[in-house]
Order: C-alpha cells, then structure tokens, then sequence
C-alpha cells in the first residue's frame, strides 16, 4: 500500500480533488491547511491541522507526526511581506540563505521543494497524481478561437512568456491587440476581475495563461477550473486559451459545460 500522502494545502478547488482522488483509491491522506490561504472544505472530514505559513518547523513536526513521507503542494498561497510573514527559527534559516525578497515566487517554491528534500521527504507533483487533468491541444468543447482570437492569443503567449523569463507571472488578458492586464502578486482570478473593468466593444479579449520557463512542476503548475471559466464569462471575455500538456484543468466535465453555456472557447495551446 502507497505511503500516507500528505497534502500541504492552499486556496482553490485542487486541494480537494486530491483529496477525493485518494479516497477514490483508498490512500491515507493528511492535510496541512495553511492559514489565510486554504479553504474550510478542502479539510472537511480528513486527518487535518492548520498551521501557519511562516512555521517551518511545527509544519515540519506535524508532517512527521503523521508519518508522511511523500507530499504534495497544491493550491494558491497569497505571498505575504517578510515583516506579516513572521517566519519562525527554520523558515528565517531559509530566507536568509536565499533572500526572499529577491526571489519570484517559482524561485521560492523551487526552494522551498528542495528544502523539503533534504528533510527527507519525497515531493510529487499534483499531475503526477491527477494525470487525466493535463490541458490537451485543441479546443474544449463546441467553440474555437476565430482568427481575430487566434492574433490575440499569440499576442498573450509572446506577452506570458515574457513575463515568465521574469518570473512574475503564468498570464495575460488581450483585447483587440491590446494588453489588458498581466497577472503578477494577485493571481488569475483578481487578474480576470481586474481588466473586466476594460472590457471593450466587440467579442471581447482573451486569457492567455502559460507555464513559466523552468518552472518547478511539483509546486505551481498553471491551472483552470470552472472557476476560472465563470470568472471570464463575468468579466465579458470571449475565451481562454492555456498551455497544452502543461496546465492542469480541474473538474474538466465542468469546465467544459460552463464554457458551452457561457459561449466561450477553451483551447490547449501547443508550444512544445
């Protein structure tokens, strides 16, 4: 039987999925909630603890107390100042021999999956364990990009892929030729809400959302939901368009249903 997989939990829908996944095969599973970022249902009825996100070393206790030896990082974690963070013994450690003011958020992550490492545990990534969920090339569902969508979705990737080298952000919003917004500290969805402010006359812009170069897999995968659909719709965009076999789409059944409701396109972008 497969070690007792622990989950270290933020906000959003993939901790839960990893969650019923290993009820579905019968796996134990313990779940660290971090605080200020995971959500109460994620921890509904499961062996769970909340811990603060600077407390290294009572996350690390914890883990060990519950005999975990593989884990997985999944969600969305808001990054806190160094002052709000208040890291304990082990995590100020850390940050001083990386400088954590000077590291993009998949630099810290990359750190912090070898940190765990060393620690001796064994780090997963959340498709290796959900391995359905990966975004396929080509459109979901009954829309695609028309032309007009398809020159504003390689406006986005030339944009995103900037972004990326820089380590600031997994997405940008396009409109027309025009860049709407890029997502850097706030994440996808304030992202969406945020240039639906802009929305223009005409079908509407398009979410571009890309893995950064070198990204730590095992850490921050970019990913879409129904959420993710819903969010675009309110803001009036006409279409999402993510990286093929490098996003992961969560509740893909109803991902696509909400976008065939909505009238919006969800296409896999090949860049591999």
């Amino acid at each position: 039987m497969a070690d007792r997989l622990g989950i270290v939990a933020g906000g959003g829908e993939l901790p839960r999925l990893l969650v019923e996944s290993c009820r579905e095969e019968g796996r134990e599973v313990f779940v660290l909630a971090l605080e200020g970022a995971a959500d109460a249902e994620t921890v509904a009825g499961v062996p769970h603890a909340w811990c603060r996100i600077g407390a290294a070393a009572t996350a690390l206790s914890l883990l060990r107390a519950q005999k975990v030896r593989e884990l997985v990082l999944a969600g969305s974690v808001p990054r806190p100042s160094l002052a709000s963070l208040r890291p304990d013994w082990r995590a100020a450690r850390l940050f001083a021999r990386l400088g954590f003011a000077a590291l993009g958020d998949n630099g810290l992550l990359s750190a912090v999956v070898k940190e765990l490492e060393s620690e001796g545990f064994r780090v997963t990534g959340a498709h290796e364990l959900l391995e359905a969920a990966e975004m396929p090339q080509g459109p979901l569902g009954l829309f695609a990009p028309d032309a007009r969508a398809e020159a504003d979705i390689a406006l986005g990737v030339s944009v995103a892929k900037a972004l990326g080298k820089l380590d600031i952000g997994q997405a940008v919003v396009v409109a027309e030729g025009l860049v709407l917004g890029v997502e850097a500290v706030e994440g996808t969805d304030a992202l969406i809400r945020r240039c639906g402010a802009f929305s223009r006359e005409g079908p509407g812009g398009v979410l571009v959302k890309l893995e950064k170069p070198g990204q730590e897999r095992r850490a921050d995968r970019p990913t879409i939901g129904p959420k993710t659909v819903l969010a675009a719709a309110e803001a009036g965009l006409r279409g999402i368009a993510a990286e093929a076999g490098a996003t992961l789409v969560l509740r893909r059944k109803k991902v696509i249903e909400a976008a065939d409701k909505a009238g919006l396109f969800v296409f896999g972008v090949g860049l591999r």
